[in-house]
């Protein structure tokens, strides 16, 4: 059961969305083409792309699992870094680009490449070899003042020891000039000793000096994290947006989403009747579908048109009718409606005719008088009718009952509107004519009012053998529906069941689940059909 009900429930949601294809398309179309000439008259906007390698300072003595760490975090730290102010301007400065490093920096996309040591640096511009210059441009500056700033820690020391050394390069230049000056001469080599031991004390310092230099570097050099330009952008051949198609086809999607959650809304929010809630939610079964079809005037399809599928649809609805009830024949029929409009009239005309039709001796009546369509669906007089019997010393139907141009059907029109309706149906001698109808034919079908307009219908069903009530899918709320149906409980009423009329075939949700069968059961009972049920004397 529960696999029954959700195939049903996925149908009618496939039917929904069948019965709006043309909405579907429609607005897919629209977005997506909207989409696509707007992005094509957009400026397009290019988009270059240098690599950077970040390696970590040589000096770490960690294992290399660890180093690659390091220079992972280092690569994320040098990600935010590449954007920060200093090197923007910079970058603004020397290539004199006529902007802000506000609006560079909205343009600048930086990327460390996860779980490796590089770090990707795109730059978009309305022009592609721009754009290439200015990514390159960017990690140049940047590896340049990163090298600074780490240069900086060491810069002192470097050169005061430089200055050391140039100062003993002097002193030693000097004695090394007056040790010359002194010569050969014996007298002065207790001068030439203090000066050979003052020079060879200078070296020793100068030596060391230069072994200092030498490890600051060396410490410099070692500390110092590599940055590498491992991939130059280039000018890019294609924009990176707009894209058109890409564009289009996602406007497109967008819009056939929301599209579909509008059309789902507009259901759950739409109050009409629909068929599976006739027998779903209120288990009632529906005894007919009465296609949508053309009308001539006052004439009645099942005469005029006995071959079409919509005489079929009432010939199948009289023989639903006939099985409704096996224990107890329905001899006595009354045809309402919830709501106005919903065609109860035509109906009832062209379902006496049908019954006429299968050997029956039917009468049609008027019961509606207040707004009566018999007469006029009839082509009758309405001089003299149902309004006219009750004011008879007795009630006879006899003047009342008129032939008609159908073999086996009479009918009885309104005659002049009493203004008391409600009151001459709900008499004894409502039921006295109904009586004498029952006596000499073999079918009354009562056409009234609808349920919810007036309580002539409610008064009518408890003298009748059964209610037929008759719906537009799509147009009788469900509101009236369920009020007309608690009515009519209320008064004990034997509803046989439900016709569906007005269906529109081509481009309704119901012509799967519901026209469809009625189709197949029409040609199972075209020519076939049978009647076995013999007519009653006629009235003299």
């Amino acid at each position: 059961m529960e696999n029954q009900s959700f195939t049903e429930e996925l149908r009618r949601y496939l039917d929904l969305l069948w019965r709006w294809a043309w909405l579907l398309a429609l607005v897919t179309l629209v977005a997506g083409t909207s989409a696509y000439f707007i992005s094509r008259r957009l400026t397009p906007v290019y988009q270059a792309t240098a690599r950077v390698l970040v390696n970590e300072a040589p000096n770490s003595r960690s294992t290399d699992y660890a180093s690659v760490l390091t220079s992972e975090r280092l690569a994320r730290t040098y990600a935010e870094l590449l954007v920060a102010r200093p090197v923007l301007e910079a970058v603004v400065e020397d290539m004199n680009l006529l902007t802000t490093y506000t609006n560079l920096r909205s343009r600048i996309t930086v990327t460390p490449v996860r779980d490796t040591q590089l770090v990707d640096v795109s730059v978009e511009d309305t022009d592609p070899l721009r754009a290439a210059e200015t990514a390159n441009r960017l990690v140049e500056i940047f590896i340049r003042q990163n090298q600074e700033r780490q240069s900086e820690r060491y810069q002192a020391s470097i050169k005061s020891l430089e200055s050391q050394i140039n100062s003993f390069d002097n002193d030693i230049a000097e004695i090394t000039d007056k040790i010359d000056a002194l010569g050969e001469n014996s007298d002065n080599d207790a001068e030439r000793t203090r000066l050979e031991a003052t020079l060879a004390q200078y070296n020793q310092i100068r030596a060391s000096l230069l072994q200092t230099l030498e490890q600051v570097r060396l410490a410099e050099s070692s500390s110092m994290q590599n940055l590498v330009l491992a991939e130059e952008a280039i000018a890019p051949k294609s924009p990176v947006r707009p894209r058109a198609l890409m564009n289009a086809v996602l406007a497109g999607m967008i819009a056939l989403a929301l599209a579909v959650g509008g059309i789902f809304l507009f259901e759950a929010l739409d109050d009409s009747l629909s068929p599976d809630m006739v027998s779903r939610q209120f288990g009632l079964p529906i005894l007919g579908v009465i296609a949508r079809h053309p009308t001539d005037g006052a004439s009645m399809v099942v005469k005029t048109q006995p071959r079409s599928p919509v005489s079929e649809a009432f010939r199948s609805l009289r023989t639903n009718i006939q099985f409704a009830s096996v224990d107890k024949p329905v001899r006595s029929m009354l045809i309402t409606s919830p709501s106005p409009e919903d065609g109860k009239s035509t109906v009832a005309a062209n379902l006496s005719i049908s019954l006429a039709q299968s050997g029956l001796r039917v009468a049609l009546v008027e019961a509606d008088l207040r707004k009566p369509q018999v007469h006029k669906k009839m082509n009758l007089p309405n001089r003299y009718g149902l309004s006219s019997v009750f004011v008879q010393p007795q009630a006879a139907v006899n003047g009342a009952l008129q032939r008609t141009d159908v073999s086996n059907l009479m009918a009885i029109t309104s005659g002049e509107l009493p203004p008391n309706p409600a009151e001459l149906l709900g008499s004894g001698r409502m039921g006295d004519i109904l009586g004498q109808l029952g006596n000499h034919l073999d079918m009354i079908v009562l056409d009234t009012p609808p349920v919810l307009v007036v309580t002539d219908a409610a008064v009518l069903a408890t003298r009748v053998d059964g209610v037929l009530i008759v719906v537009k899918p799509g147009k009788t709320k469900q509101a009236a529906f369920r009020q007309a149906i608690e009515q009519l409980n209320r008064v004990g009423a034997n509803i046989l069941g439900v016709v569906l009329n007005d269906v529109e075939v081509k481009s309704s949700r119901y012509r799967y689940s519901y026209y469809r069968n009625y189709y197949y059961t029409y040609q199972n009972y075209y020519g076939r059909e049978k009647e076995t049920t013999q007519p009653r004397e006629a009235v003299s």
